[in-house]
Order: structure tokens, then sequence, then C-alpha cells
């Protein structure tokens, strides 16, 4: 049989714990939620924003124009995000007046934060593409003038979810989890 032993070893034991605590796997066998990092979320809008970009400069003459506060719906999700955030914190916390915060609750609260801080990142990246392309023509071209308010109001909007999102997605960490440098 030789002496060889299937997959042993410190060192493949040490590369595997690697690649599991890469991907967010613990050493354990179960899933870790990491928090969310802001430098990710930037990353996701500006892709999204070149992308956004080259469909606009090829596409811009036959779209429709864009309504000004088209965007106004994310900040409102990010303001009711940021306002729950702060109840949830409350009740993790066991604040006086407040009731305990059951176990499940906190955990649909991080997914829908972190759901959300991607989402207002897409949609940010795109408004940011259209942005781009229009703010040069504003002062040429009337339906560009209109497009890059609507733009502007819409990534303004959509840094208001990623706001909320990342601030309620804080605010569901337990008092005794450490703090974490974002690296």
């Amino acid at each position: 049989m030789g002496g060889a032993t299937r997959g042993g070893g410190i060192a493949d034991s040490r590369r595997r714990n690697r690649r599991l605590t890469a991907v967010g796997c613990t050493t354990h066998g179960g899933w870790g939620v990491t928090p969310t990092r802001p430098r990710n979320l930037l990353a996701v809008g500006l892709v999204v924003a070149i992308c956004a970009n080259l469909v606009v400069r090829l596409t811009y003459a036959s779209l429709p124009g864009f309504p000004l506060f088209g965007g106004i719906t994310l900040a409102v999700l990010g303001v009711a995000e940021a306002i729950g955030g702060r109840a949830l914190r409350a009740r993790i916390r066991r604040e006086p007046g407040t009731t305990p915060v059951q176990p499940l609750v906190a955990a649909r609260a991080v997914l829908l934060a972190k759901a959300s801080s991607v989402a207002g990142a897409v949609v940010g990246g795109a408004w940011l593409g259209l942005l781009v392309f229009t703010a040069p023509q504003a002062r040429s071209v009337q339906a560009a003038g209109a497009d890059t308010a609507a733009a502007a109001v819409g990534l303004g909007c959509a840094l208001v979810l990623v706001g909320g999102a990342l601030w309620l997605e804080r605010c569901c960490r337990t008092p005794d989890d450490p703090e974490r440098p974002d690296a």
C-alpha cells in the first residue's frame, strides 16, 4: 500500500482551510456570513456603470426619456431600512422597553441588507453610466439635460439605498461581535 496517505498532511489541511475561508465556508463545515465590503459594492457598481455606458452610447437615440423621479423608490427603501435597522439594533442590544429579537428575524434582516446593498450598487452603476454619457451633452441637447437630472437623482437614491442597507447590516451585529477592519 506504499505508506502514502490520501490528502494527508498539515500543509494540505491548511491549504484546504484557506480555500474554504476564501469562499465564505468555515473550517468546521458550515457557511459563514461575512460583512459586506464597500469596496466590493464599488467594484460591482463600476462594472455595471461601464456596461451601462456602452449600452447607452449604442442605443441612446432610440431610448425614451427617463423620468426625473424614477429612482425615488430606492431612497424610500433605503430610509426604511435605516429606520428598521435602528429599531432592530435596540432590540438586539436588549435596551429597556424593547422585546428581544428572534434569531430568524435578524437573519432575514441581514439577508435583506446584503441583497439591497448589491441591488443599490447595480442600479447606481446603471444611473452612473447614463450620467457619464448625458452630462457632457446636457447644455447642447435638451433631452440629455433632462436625462442628466434624472440620472443624478437616480444615482443619489441608489446611494441612499446602499447606505441604508449597510447600516441595517451593521445594526444586526450582536454586541459581542468583534469589530473587524474592512480589508
